[in-house]
This record gives C-alpha cells, structure tokens and sequence, in this order.
C-alpha cells in the first residue's frame, strides 16, 4: 500500500471524506436512522454486526469509490473486520480506491470552561500500531466546543496537538477536529478563537510534520483559508454537524479549499429496506452532491 500515492490522493484529489465512524454511543441512532429500531438487537455484538452491514454496504456500493470519496474514516471495530472478503482497510484502498483512517479517541470527557476535552486514550500506542499495521493512512480524533471560552478552545486545541504528536510517531497523519457546536450563540465568535489557536499550534510544529483538520462549516465564509494554506496543514475537511446536507453542502461550497467529511449526511435517507437499486441511487445522489459542493470551492 503506498503512503506516497494515498498522500498524493488526499492532497491533490477532487472529493471527500466519508465518515462510517459511529462509536458504541451513536451507533443506536445510526442504526435508527437506517430504519432498524433498538428492540431488533438485543446485545452490543448484534449492534456492531449490524452496523458493519451498513458500512460493508456502503462500501460495496457502485457510486463509492475513489473517484469521488477519497477517504473513509472508520471505528475501530470496522477496522477489525471484513469487507468483500478482505480486511477493510485493505478492501477500500485496493479495491476502492479510498484511504483508510482510523477513529482513535474514546470519547469526550465532562464539560469544562465552555468545551468538552477528549477522555485519555490509555491504549492508544497499541491502538496505533495495529492501525498502521492494517493500512490505515492516518486517525481522527474528536472533541467539541460549546461557548467562546479562550481558555477552553486553547485547552481544546492543545490537547488535539499534544495527541496529534504522539500519533505523527507511528508514522500516521492525524486529523485534528475541534468541533463547534452549531446552536451555540456565540458560534461565530469561538471560531474566530479557535482559528487563532489552530494557527499558533501549527506554527509550532516541527519542520515536515502534517496534520488535516476537520472543523464545523464556519459562520464566516473562508474564515479557515490561512488553515488551508499553511504549509503543516495536508488537507482541510468539514463535519455537517447536525446540518442538512442540503445547509452542510450550500455552507461548504461557500468555503474555498475545504472538502466535506460528512458522516449523518452521507447516509441520508439510507435504509435496511431499500432495495439495491434504491440504496445505491440514493447513496450516489448523496455522493454527487456532496463532491460537488467539496470542489465547488
């Protein structure tokens, strides 16, 4: 598997990043979504084996491949498993086309000075090598951002880079998300104080070392331009954030530089009872708008 294609892909491609990475607290409403209800499983084993049926599904889908996705982030018990016969992350780059990542955090711990930080990763060096031993490119980590809250969003970010460095050693690229709560008042005034720390933390950085970010579409078009263009940043994505994908795909086109990585969006109007034809038009609708607002900008 060439890190040097998959990098190559992720910096020049024209498309987005699919994110299958519902953990065991949302994959319940994911499932729900996908038209299974909670009293048609009875044990977590069940969840997951359905849950994986979902993504292999999505996965498997015509419209899915490397032309238009570039990516696919995946929980960690995705990566333990099978699609099409073959270990996931080996299924999607050589049959796919599409760059593995690896969802690495734990969770958000409890609410502290406007934000929730991640919970610690006690197992994260084993996490990681067996990542890169599975082909994954790179990780996703995710903590969020409730209020405009400087100390948070430094505390935030610090956390995210700090994670990030110990991630970079096992030769994997993290992408970094700090996401901001879309309801929040203040919304637009903790992006601007999250701009100023991402950038800080950047600066910082050792010669060579790169990182993505994946952030909340901003209140302010391109407000996240001098991210895109900084020489440690290798790619810029957006989360829907409980947006539409009808708001999420108008916001994102409005913001140069920056691609989707859209999980709730991606699989709208996605069920276990569609028929194949009716699941793959639906997935490839969602797939051609979503590309096309990613390289609308």
């Amino acid at each position: 598997m060439s890190n040097t294609e998959q990098r190559r892909k992720l910096k020049d491609g024209q498309g987005f990043i699919a994110a299958l990475d519902q953990s065991g607290g949302s994959t319940p409403k994911a499932l729900r979504l996908y038209g299974i209800e909670e009293d048609q499983y009875g044990t977590d084993a069940e969840m997951f084996d359905l849950v994986h049926a979902m993504r292999a599904r999505i996965a498997q889908s015509p419209a899915f491949n490397g032309e238009k996705v570039l990516g696919a982030i995946l929980f960690e018990d995705t990566m333990d498993r099978e699609i099409g016969g073959r270990p996931s992350a080996d299924y999607l780059w050589q049959e796919r086309g599409v760059v593995p990542f690896l969802k690495v955090d734990k969770g958000l711990a409890e609410a502290e000075n406007g934000v929730k930080l991640m919970k610690s990763i006690p197992d994260l060096d084993s996490l990681l090598e067996r990542g890169a031993a599975a082909g994954m490119f790179g990780t996703k980590m995710r903590s969020v951002i409730d209020a405009a809250d400087p100390r948070g969003i430094e505390a935030n970010v610090a956390q995210q880079f700090e994670v990030g460095k110990q991630i970079q050693r096992h030769g994997l690229v993290p992408i970094i998300e700090p996401e901001v709560t879309i309801s929040i008042p203040d919304k637009a005034e903790a992006e601007d104080l999250l701009r100023a720390a991402i950038a800080a933390h950047l600066d910082a950085l050792p010669e060579g070392a790169e990182v993505m970010l994946k952030l909340t579409l901003p209140e302010t078009d391109n407000l996240y331009a001098p991210l895109v263009d900084h020489p440690a940043v290798l790619r810029v994505v957006a989360l829907s954030g409980g947006y539409s994908r009808d708001e999420a795909t108008a916001r994102l086109a409005r913001n140069r530089g920056v691609i989707a990585s859209f999980s709730r969006a991606l699989t709208e109007g996605l069920t276990a009872q569609q028929s194949e034809a009716e699941f793959n038009a639906t997935l490839a609708r969602a797939i051609d708008d979503i590309h096309a607002a990613s390289v609308a900008g």
